[in-house]
Protein backbone atom coordinates (compact mmCIF):
# COMPACT_ATOMS: atom_id res chain seq x y z
CA UNK A 1 0.00 0.00 0.00
CA UNK A 2 1.66 3.30 -1.13
CA UNK A 3 2.33 5.71 2.61
CA UNK A 4 3.95 8.60 3.35
CA UNK A 5 3.71 12.26 4.67
CA UNK A 6 0.03 13.28 3.96
CA UNK A 7 0.36 16.49 2.43
CA UNK A 8 -2.73 18.85 0.91
CA UNK A 9 -2.62 21.10 -1.64
CA UNK A 10 -4.87 23.65 -3.19
CA UNK A 11 -6.65 26.98 -3.56
CA UNK A 12 -8.37 26.76 -0.15
CA UNK A 13 -5.39 25.89 1.58
CA UNK A 14 -4.66 28.26 4.51
CA UNK A 15 -1.89 30.94 4.24
CA UNK A 16 -0.04 29.58 7.28
CA UNK A 17 -0.06 29.67 10.90
CA UNK A 18 -1.26 32.74 12.78
CA UNK A 19 1.85 34.99 13.79
CA UNK A 20 3.61 32.14 13.37
CA UNK A 21 6.25 32.91 10.52
CA UNK A 22 8.92 29.91 11.28
CA UNK A 23 6.14 27.27 11.59
CA UNK A 24 4.86 28.63 8.46
CA UNK A 25 8.31 28.20 6.57
CA UNK A 26 8.57 24.87 8.07
CA UNK A 27 5.16 23.46 7.14
CA UNK A 28 3.78 25.03 4.02
CA UNK A 29 5.50 24.98 0.57
CA UNK A 30 5.08 26.51 -2.77
CA UNK A 31 5.34 24.53 -5.71
CA UNK A 32 6.96 25.58 -9.36
CA UNK A 33 3.09 26.08 -10.59
CA UNK A 34 2.39 28.01 -8.16
CA UNK A 35 0.71 25.63 -5.73
CA UNK A 36 0.60 25.92 -2.18
CA UNK A 37 1.29 22.38 -0.15
CA UNK A 38 0.36 21.66 3.50
CA UNK A 39 2.58 19.22 5.55
CA UNK A 40 0.76 17.74 7.99
CA UNK A 41 3.60 16.06 9.87
CA UNK A 42 0.84 13.17 9.46
CA UNK A 43 2.34 9.84 8.24
CA UNK A 44 -0.44 7.66 6.08
CA UNK A 45 -1.44 4.93 3.54
CA UNK A 46 -4.06 4.09 0.97
CA UNK A 47 -5.75 1.07 1.55
CA UNK A 48 -6.82 -0.42 -1.94
CA UNK A 49 -10.76 1.31 -1.99
CA UNK A 50 -8.78 4.42 -1.57
CA UNK A 51 -9.42 5.26 2.03
CA UNK A 52 -6.67 7.07 3.61
CA UNK A 53 -5.31 5.64 7.08
CA UNK A 54 -3.27 8.14 9.36
CA UNK A 55 -0.77 5.61 10.67
CA UNK A 56 2.20 7.76 12.43
CA UNK A 57 3.32 10.98 13.09
CA UNK A 58 6.37 12.17 10.92
CA UNK A 59 8.04 13.73 14.25
CA UNK A 60 7.85 10.27 15.87
CA UNK A 61 9.87 8.39 13.53
CA UNK A 62 13.36 8.30 13.94
CA UNK A 63 16.44 6.38 12.10
CA UNK A 64 19.02 4.69 14.59
CA UNK A 65 22.33 4.53 13.75
CA UNK A 66 22.59 1.61 11.59
CA UNK A 67 19.66 2.59 9.28
CA UNK A 68 16.45 1.19 11.52
CA UNK A 69 13.10 2.91 11.66
CA UNK A 70 11.63 3.39 15.09
CA UNK A 71 8.09 4.52 15.46
CA UNK A 72 8.08 5.61 18.61
CA UNK A 73 4.03 5.79 19.01
CA UNK A 74 3.82 2.13 17.50
CA UNK A 75 6.51 1.11 19.97
CA UNK A 76 4.91 2.96 22.94
CA UNK A 77 1.43 1.26 22.02
CA UNK A 78 2.82 -2.07 21.38
CA UNK A 79 4.31 -1.80 25.04
CA UNK A 80 1.54 0.13 27.20
CA UNK A 81 0.20 -3.01 27.96
CA UNK A 82 3.03 -4.23 30.33
CA UNK A 83 0.86 -4.03 33.63
CA UNK A 84 4.00 -2.90 35.89
CA UNK A 85 3.85 0.69 32.94
CA UNK A 86 1.56 3.63 34.44
CA UNK A 87 3.45 6.68 31.78
CA UNK A 88 5.92 5.25 29.45
CA UNK A 89 8.14 7.65 26.71
CA UNK A 90 10.31 5.60 24.61
CA UNK A 91 13.72 7.37 23.64
CA UNK A 92 15.61 6.83 20.38
CA UNK A 93 19.10 8.79 19.32
CA UNK A 94 19.86 8.59 15.85
CA UNK A 95 23.67 8.55 17.04
CA UNK A 96 23.23 4.85 18.64
CA UNK A 97 21.73 1.73 17.89
CA UNK A 98 19.52 1.02 20.45
CA UNK A 99 15.84 2.47 22.29
CA UNK A 100 15.71 3.61 26.03
CA UNK A 101 12.89 4.24 28.36
CA UNK A 102 11.88 6.60 30.92
CA UNK A 103 9.20 4.97 32.75
CA UNK A 104 6.94 5.22 35.43
CA UNK A 105 6.00 2.59 37.06
CA UNK A 106 2.47 1.26 38.27
CA UNK A 107 2.86 1.94 42.02
CA UNK A 108 0.26 -0.87 42.89
CA UNK A 109 2.28 -3.63 40.80
CA UNK A 110 6.15 -2.98 41.65
CA UNK A 111 4.89 -3.07 45.28
CA UNK A 112 3.14 -5.69 45.11
CA UNK A 113 5.95 -7.37 43.37
CA UNK A 114 8.96 -6.32 45.93
CA UNK A 115 6.63 -7.65 49.05
CA UNK A 116 6.30 -11.12 47.54
CA UNK A 117 10.08 -11.23 46.48
CA UNK A 118 11.24 -9.94 50.02
CA UNK A 119 12.66 -6.64 48.77
CA UNK A 120 13.45 -3.73 51.08
CA UNK A 121 12.74 -0.34 50.64
CA UNK A 122 12.23 2.79 52.39
CA UNK A 123 9.41 4.65 49.99
CA UNK A 124 8.48 4.13 46.22
CA UNK A 125 11.56 6.13 45.53
CA UNK A 126 14.17 4.34 46.68
CA UNK A 127 11.98 1.16 45.23
CA UNK A 128 12.50 2.66 41.73
CA UNK A 129 16.45 2.52 42.52
CA UNK A 130 17.10 -0.81 43.28
CA UNK A 131 18.70 -2.75 40.39
CA UNK A 132 16.22 -5.46 40.90
CA UNK A 133 12.94 -3.72 40.95
CA UNK A 134 14.44 -2.46 37.17
CA UNK A 135 15.38 -5.45 36.02
CA UNK A 136 12.09 -6.91 36.78
CA UNK A 137 10.16 -4.01 34.66
CA UNK A 138 13.06 -4.47 31.57
CA UNK A 139 12.14 -7.86 31.78
CA UNK A 140 8.61 -7.66 31.23
CA UNK A 141 8.99 -5.05 28.77
CA UNK A 142 10.95 -7.89 26.70
CA UNK A 143 8.41 -10.56 26.96
CA UNK A 144 5.35 -8.12 26.37
CA UNK A 145 7.61 -6.26 22.85
CA UNK A 146 8.52 -10.29 21.93
CA UNK A 147 4.85 -11.20 22.17
CA UNK A 148 4.09 -7.60 20.05
CA UNK A 149 6.58 -9.14 17.31
CA UNK A 150 8.87 -6.11 18.07
CA UNK A 151 12.53 -5.92 16.46
CA UNK A 152 14.79 -6.11 19.21
CA UNK A 153 16.16 -2.82 17.85
CA UNK A 154 12.41 -1.30 19.39
CA UNK A 155 12.48 -2.87 22.76
CA UNK A 156 14.23 -0.74 25.42
CA UNK A 157 17.77 -1.78 25.88
CA UNK A 158 18.07 0.55 29.43
CA UNK A 159 15.41 1.92 31.09
CA UNK A 160 14.96 4.60 33.86
CA UNK A 161 12.29 4.13 36.36
CA UNK A 162 10.81 7.78 37.67
CA UNK A 163 8.59 7.68 40.35
CA UNK A 164 6.51 10.54 40.01
CA UNK A 165 3.34 10.37 37.68
CA UNK A 166 3.00 12.10 34.71
CA UNK A 167 0.08 14.89 34.81
CA UNK A 168 -1.67 17.56 33.35
CA UNK A 169 -0.36 19.49 36.26
CA UNK A 170 3.08 18.23 35.92
CA UNK A 171 2.94 19.57 32.40
CA UNK A 172 4.32 16.53 31.06
CA UNK A 173 1.19 15.43 29.43
CA UNK A 174 -1.78 16.75 27.72
CA UNK A 175 -5.18 16.82 28.99
CA UNK A 176 -6.11 13.99 27.07
CA UNK A 177 -2.54 12.48 28.89
CA UNK A 178 -0.64 12.10 25.37
CA UNK A 179 3.14 12.31 26.04
CA UNK A 180 4.66 15.70 25.79
CA UNK A 181 7.90 14.57 24.16
CA UNK A 182 9.90 17.46 23.86
CA UNK A 183 9.17 18.57 27.17
CA UNK A 184 9.74 15.34 29.03
CA UNK A 185 12.99 14.68 27.22
CA UNK A 186 13.73 18.26 27.80
CA UNK A 187 13.08 17.63 31.77
CA UNK A 188 14.86 14.20 31.49
CA UNK A 189 17.45 15.33 29.65
CA UNK A 190 20.31 14.16 31.98
CA UNK A 191 18.57 10.67 32.77
CA UNK A 192 18.09 9.92 29.20
CA UNK A 193 22.39 10.78 28.77
CA UNK A 194 22.73 8.42 31.36
CA UNK A 195 20.72 5.63 29.85
CA UNK A 196 22.77 6.31 26.63
CA UNK A 197 26.38 6.63 29.11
Amino acid sequence: MPRGEIVIGGPHVTLGYFKNKEKTDESYKVDERGMRWFYTGDIGRFHPDGCLEIIDRKKDIVKLQHGEYVSLGKVEAALSVCHYLDNFMLHADPFHSYCVALVVPSRQALESWAQKEGIIYKDFSDLCQKSEAIKEVQSSILEVGKSAKLDKFEIPSKIKLLPDPWTPETGLVTAALKLKREVIKKTFAEELNKLYG
